[in-house]
């Protein structure tokens, strides 16, 4: 018999309203299990009788197992190697970074150090983007919820976590129920994290953006736009074909309208490819009249599987000068993190690193901090 994950909170649910247990419950054995993740179901005290057996024989705390953890040499990023129940694999990385730095408004932040978990949603990948590594791999399969909030419970026996983006291995929005169900346990009791501190990224599927918003409120959309034109965007990333930019910035807007958000923009700079002046003037046009945060992201070389190189710091500079400048847009480059463990942005793809290498750095500004 296969055992699912305590976290898998539809079929946890309905085994209890079955068994005529109040579902009150799941919420207080997720709470046991997250501060204990290899319990036994018999630790856990004050549960109705009933749920013990149950428990017993058809969940575990876990269906999932931390497979290695490797550190960047500034100790700045943990990319975690998780080995699933069916014995693939995905990869989920901690940021860490420092919401003091920086201003907002004009004024210094508060707060501290805090960390950002990177969660997959798939195993591989059907959107075939030709920057990213984990689009060489393929599609293999959808994470369940439980699968997706383990990666959650996993990191946080290493690091605090504040904010959840939905930015590793896969295209959330083609797992969409488990997305959805993943997010909700979340943000409910015992994790509570804000809606405001988790961001979907997609690459543009246009009929789940509209439902998104009906259906998880207040979280922050990302979306991996990469070129400013529908030609360009189709050659890097093929699935593009079947979201025209047109269309897809139709609805960005009508997602806009209805939500009251601010929109990530990821923006990959590929050397020669969509990084020259007329491509920052193209995005600035197609771009002036929403409320975006464009992310400018450098290209994280992914060995003999791209023939792309990464844009010249100078290129980028300019880049974010002309949307800043022209089209009052306001403009970030990500920092590169995680790069020597192939943790870095478009670089995850299930491989076994060589050693554990540590370092020391200081932390840094945490993008998701800028919706705030």
């Amino acid at each position: 018999m296969e055992f699912r994950s305590i976290f898998d909170a539809a079929e946890v649910r309905t085994e209890f309203e079955n068994a005529g247990i109040n579902i009150y419950f799941i919420p207080l054995i997720w709470k046991y299990v997250v501060q204990n993740p290899n319990c036994e179901w018999d630790e856990i005290h004050s549960l109705p009788s009933s749920a013990y057996p149950l428990l017993q024989a058809k969940f575990r705390p876990s269906t999932s197992t931390v497979h290695f953890v490797a550190d960047s040499s500034d100790e700045v990023t943990t990319k975690l190697l998780i080995k699933l129940r069916n014995g693939a694999f995905v990869e989920a990385v901690i940021m860490r970074y420092d919401t003091r730095l920086g201003k907002y408004g004009g004024q210094p932040r508060p707060g501290g150090p805090r960390s950002t978990l990177c969660v997959s949603s798939q195993v591989g990948c059907k959107m075939g983007c030709k920057f990213c590594a984990t689009g060489s791999m393929g599609f293999k399969s959808n994470l369940s919820s439980g699968e997706i909030v383990e990666q959650l419970v996993h990191a946080s026996s290493l690091s605090r976590i504040r904010n959840v983006v939905f930015m590793g291995m896969g295209e959330p929005l083609n797992n969409y129920t488990a997305l959805v169900e993943a997010i909700r346990i979340m943000i409910g009791p015992p994790f509570q994290l804000s809606p405001k501190r988790i961001t979907v990224s997609t690459v543009g599927i246009t009929h789940a953006i509209k439902k998104l918003q009906s259906d998880l409120p207040n979280l922050n959309l990302a979306v991996s736009l990469h070129a400013p034109v529908q030609d360009i965007r189709c050659h890097i990333m093929p699935a593009a074909r079947a979201f025209p930019l047109e269309r897809l910035m139709d609805t960005l807007r009508e997602y806009q309208k209805n939500s009251e958000q601010k929109i990530f923009i990821e923006y990959i700079m590929l050397d020669g490819v969509n990084d020259e002046e007329q491509h920052a003037h193209q995005l600035g046009k197609l771009l002036e009249t929403f409320e975006v945060v464009v992310n400018l992201i450098p290209f994280n070389p992914i060995g003999t599987l791209s023939h792309f190189r990464t844009s010249s710091e100078q290129k980028v500079t300019k880049f974010q000068r002309i949307l800043r400048g022209s089209y009052n847009i306001r403009t970030t480059i990500r920092k590169q993190m995680g790069q020597d463990i192939s943790g870095a942005c478009g670089q995850l793809v299930v491989t076994l690193p060589d050693k554990r290498s540590t370092g020391s750095a200081g932390l840094l500004t945490d993008i998701e901090d800028l919706s705030l």
